[in-house]
C-alpha cells in the first residue's frame, strides 16, 4: 500500500513539474542566447509585410482592407503584375511581382493562407512525407509542386526584369505562412539554377519566410541559411510545431487542444531522436525572433530582434499561449517589425563609434562564419545528410554556373522548354530530386 502511495507521488509530482515547465514556458526562452539583429540586415522586412498586405487590397489607389499605420508605401504603377485565385486555380495563393526602384529590388510576394478556399487545403493535404528526396533532404511535397508552377508561369518575366534594370537590382522572394513555404522551396530552385534568371548572382538573391512553415529537413534548412531568412513573432505557433501542416489546418478551430497534445507528446521525444530523424520538417534558413513579451509581465514591450542560425533547439517547443495563434497574423507582424527597426535605428545612432561601411562588413563576416559555425554544427551532431562548408560551397557554385546534374550530365541552355518557349522547371526539380528505395527508408528511420 505505501510503495503504491509513494510511486503515485512520485508520478503527481512528476506531472505537477512538467506542467509548471510548460505553462511557464515563453517564446523569448527560444532565442535567449541568441545576438541582436542589427537595422541593416533587418530593414526590408517591415516593408515585404506591408507588399504581401498589400496584396489582400483589390485596388492600392484606394485601400480600404488593412492598410498599416502610415499607408502601404507602395507606388501602384510599379506593380509589375497581380495574381489571383482565379487566374493560379488554386495551385498557389495569389501573389504579385512588383519593381522596387527605390531599393533597387525586384521582388515576389505570396501571401498566406486563406481559411475559405479549398483549393490552399488541398495543397497542403499534398504531402507525400518522407518518399522522395529533394537537393538531399526531404522537403513538402505540395509547397514544392506550388514554387515548381510558380517559376514555370513567372520565371520569364522576373528574368526580363533583370535584364532590364541593367542586371543590378536584387531578387527578393517573400511569403507569408503557407506562401513561405512556397517562397523558401522557389529559392532553392533559383539558387541551384541562376542561368535560367540571367545568370543573377548568389549575393543577389534573398528570401524572406514571414511566420514560415515548416517545409524543410534540417540539412536543407542550414545549408540556405545564407539566403533564406525566417522572421517569427514571439510566440508563433507555426514554426514550433512538427505537426503537419495539413493536421493543423484541419483543426484549425480546435488549435488550441491540438498544440496541447502536440506540446504532451514531443515533451518525451529525446532531442537526439528529433535530429536523427531526416524526415522531420523544419522552419528554413537564418532566424530572426521578435520578442516584445516577459515572463510574469503585463503587456507588450519596445520589440527586439535577435538572430542566429541554430541547429539543434531550432523552434521546438510548443508556447502554451494565448498569443500563439495572434502571433502569426501578417498584421501584427508587420506593426511589431517596424517597432523593432525603429527601436534599432534610434539605439544604433546613440551608439555609434566606427563607420557604418566599417560596421555593415564586420556584420557581413560575422554572418558568414556563423553560417559555417552551423554547418559545421549539423555534421557534428550527425544530423542526417548534412555538409560542411568545404563541401557545400563549391556544390552549389559548380551546379550553378555548368548546370550539371545529380548524375554529371551537362545540361544545355536550350533544354527543358515548354512549347512556349519558356523553361520548364519541371525537369529542373527531377535533377533535384532522388527517389528513395525501401532499404534506405529503413535504414534512416529513428530507431
Amino acid at each position: 500500500m505505501s510503495l503504491s502511495c509513494g510511486v503515485e507521488c512520485v508520478f503527481v509530482l512528476g506531472c505537477a513539474r512538467w506542467l509548471w515547465k510548460r505553462c511557464t514556458y515563453i517564446g523569448s526562452y527560444d532565442s535567449a542566447t541568441w545576438t541582436a539583429a542589427t537595422p541593416d540586415e533587418f530593414e526590408p522586412v517591415p516593408r515585404l509585410c506591408r507588399l504581401i498586405l498589400a496584396i489582400y487590397e483589390p485596388d492600392l489607389r484606394r485601400p480600404t482592407h488593412y492598410e498599416p499605420a502610415g499607408g502601404y508605401r507602395v507606388d501602384p504603377d510599379c506593380v509589375v503584375k497581380r495574381v489571383g485565385h482565379s487566374e493560379t486555380q488554386g495551385r498557389v495563393p495569389p501573389y504579385l511581382i512588383y519593381a522596387d526602384h527605390q531599393h533597387r529590388q525586384i521582388v515576389l510576394a505570396v501571401r498566406g493562407l486563406n481559411l475559405a478556399k479549398e483549393s490552399d487545403y488541398k495543397l497542403l493535404l499534398d504531402n507525400r512525407l518522407g518518399k522522395q528526396m529533394f537537393d538531399g533532404g526531404y522537403v513538402h511535397h505540395g509547397l514544392l509542386k506550388s514554387a515548381v508552377w510558380l517559376l514555370n508561369q513567372e520565371s520569364e518575366t522576373l528574368k526580363k526584369l533583370w535584364v532590364d534594370n541593367g542586371c543590378s537590382y536584387d531578387m527578393v522572394f517573400v511569403g507569408h505562412s503557407l506562401g513561405s513555404g512556397v517562397v523558401s522551396l522557389l529559392t532553392i530552385l533559383v539558387v541551384n539554377h541562376r542561368e535560367r534568371l540571367g545568370g543573377i548572382p548568389k549575393e543577389k538573391i534573398r528570401c524572406y519566410a514571414i511566420a514560415p512553415a515548416r517545409c524543410m529537413s534540417l540539412n536543407l534548412a542550414v545549408k540556405y541559411a545564407n539566403v533564406i531568412h525566417s522572421v517569427v513573432l514571439q510566440d508563433d505557433f507555426l514554426p514550433r510545431t512538427a505537426t503537419p501542416l495539413e493536421d493543423i489546418f484541419k483543426s484549425i478551430f480546435c488549435l488550441p487542444c491540438l498544440l496541447f497534445l502536440v506540446c504532451l507528446r514531443d515533451t518525451f521525444i529525446p532531442d537526439d531522436r528529433k535530429l536523427r530523424d531526416p524526415r522531420r520538417l523544419y522552419a528554413p534558413g537564418r532566424m530572426y525572433h521578435i520578442v516584445e513579451r516577459k515572463f510574469c509581465r503585463c503587456g507588450r514591450f519596445p520589440p527586439e530582434v535577435r538572430t542566429a542560425i541554430p541547429v539543434d533547439g531550432r523552434f521546438e517547443h510548443i508556447v502554451l499561449s494565448c498569443n500563439a495563434t495572434s502571433d502569426h497574423g501578417i498584421i501584427w507582424i508587420e506593426r511589431e517589425a517596424e517597432k523593432a527597426l525603429q527601436q534599432m535605428k534610434e539605439h544604433s545612432t546613440e551608439t555609434v563609434i566606427v563607420p557604418p561601411s566599417v560596421q555593415k562588413f564586420e556584420r557581413l563576416q560575422t554572418i558568414e562564419k556563423e553560417h559555417r559555425n552551423a554547418l559545421e554544427r549539423a555534421v557534428s551532431l550527425n544530423v542526417p545528410h548534412a555538409v560542411d562548408a568545404a563541401e557545400n560551397e563549391p556544390g552549389e557554385h559548380n551546379e550553378a554556373e555548368t548546370g550539371s546534374t545529380s548524375d554529371g550530365k551537362e545540361a544545355s541552355s536550350s533544354e527543358s522548354r515548354t512549347s512556349g518557349g519558356r523553361p520548364n522547371w519541371d525537369d529542373v526539380v527531377q535533377k533535384l530530386l532522388k527517389k528513395k528505395n525501401e532499404s534506405e527508408d529503413v535504414a534512416n528511420l529513428p530507431q
